[in-house]
């Protein structure tokens, strides 16, 4: 079967089409091969299949992206730790907000062995969505690109905070503060509520930072009980055949939310965490530019980022 074209410009380390194939390393897999469905997309982490004119397959592999950059190596069991988490979110939310998933079998879409181990475990057939190209990010603590805005503004896209908050000071209330969701190989960039209705009007506007705020407060509460603060995430959307905002992509993964251990958060310092941090803080550490290509993760810090999120899950969903 004839490769299919791409309609991302997907930033892999490969450079060719002959070595992009299934990647395994350990029980890693980089790039999924699935020769019996077209390969309409490749992002950061997954790889998406056409299924049908209404379905599609999201295989999350075990690429690592830190600052919007694809890293050459992956990590160990990612892509499955991700689907996990996000499924477990995906029921707890659903009487909030509709979500993307399908009612269908992954052995009756993938029938053949190989394909079908690619995807076990670490997929989701869901339905098709017209995407709204807004990232929607929900923050209850001061840290990361937030902080750095309100250390320059007293805001976080455009929203205004009392003076003088320390780093990872909670939020005297939860804040939306969307951001624009870039190509891969991009970044995102944090915008105004002002400049996303001028985007995607002023109505779905609303309904988005209503129900993300929601989700987010539900979810909040529940990682409170259980040892964690999340301090941040964020949330894609999109809209049916019949107008139906719908949850899509992950949700309230260490990849998209920022987990901390809460018997260790103390205001003014940035605490240790149980998402990709980790990777973040090595590579900052580094000579790097932040720009593709991206180093060589060791694999002693993989392993520590795996463990982590392993923890983490662990403790939300048992």
């Amino acid at each position: 079967m004839t490769k299919p074209s791409m309609k991302s410009r997907y930033n892999s380390p490969l450079n060719s089409w002959s070595l992009m194939l299934t990647m395994t390393t350990a029980s890693c897999i980089y790039e999924t091969d699935i020769q019996s469905l077209p390969c309409i997309y490749r992002g950061k982490v997954r790889d998406i299949y056409r299924v049908d004119e209404a379905h599609i397959l999201i295989i999350a592999t075990d690429r690592v992206s830190a600052f919007d950059v694809i890293m050459p190596n992956p990590m160990p069991e990612k892509g499955k730790l991700l689907t996990q988490i996000s499924m477990f979110w995906f029921e707890m939310m659903q009487d909030l907000v509709p979500n993307h998933l399908a009612d269908m079998a992954l052995k009756d879409v993938l029938p053949d062995p190989k394909e079908f181990a690619q995807a076990e475990g670490r997929s989701m057939l869901v339905k098709k969505l017209d995407g709204i190209p807004v990232e929607a990010v929900v923050r209850g603590y001061l840290i990361g690109s937030g902080w750095k805005d309100y250390q320059a503004s007293g805001a976080v896209c455009g929203v205004s905070l009392p003076p003088d908050l320390p780093m990872a000071a909670k939020l005297p209330q939860v804040i939306f503060t969307p951001a624009t969701k870039a190509e891969v190989g991009d970044h995102d960039e944090n915008i105004s509520l002002e400049t996303m209705e001028s985007t995607v009007g002023k109505d779905l506007a609303e309904r988005i930072r209503a129900i993300s705020i929601a989700i987010y407060q539900r979810a909040a509460d529940y990682a409170a009980n259980r040892g964690i603060i999340i301090a941040d995430t964020k949330f894609e959307f999109g809209l049916d055949k019949e107008g139906t905002l719908t949850l899509m992509d992950e949700i309230l993964t260490p990849d998209s939310s920022r987990f901390w251990p809460a018997d260790h958060w103390q205001e003014g310092q940035n605490p240790p965490s149980y998402d990709k941090q980790f990777i973040r803080d090595y590579l900052s550490g580094l000579d790097w530019d932040k720009t593709a290509p991206g180093p060589t993760i060791p694999d002693d810090i993989l392993q520590k980022t795996a463990s982590k999120y392993r923890e983490a899950i662990a403790l939300l969903s048992g």
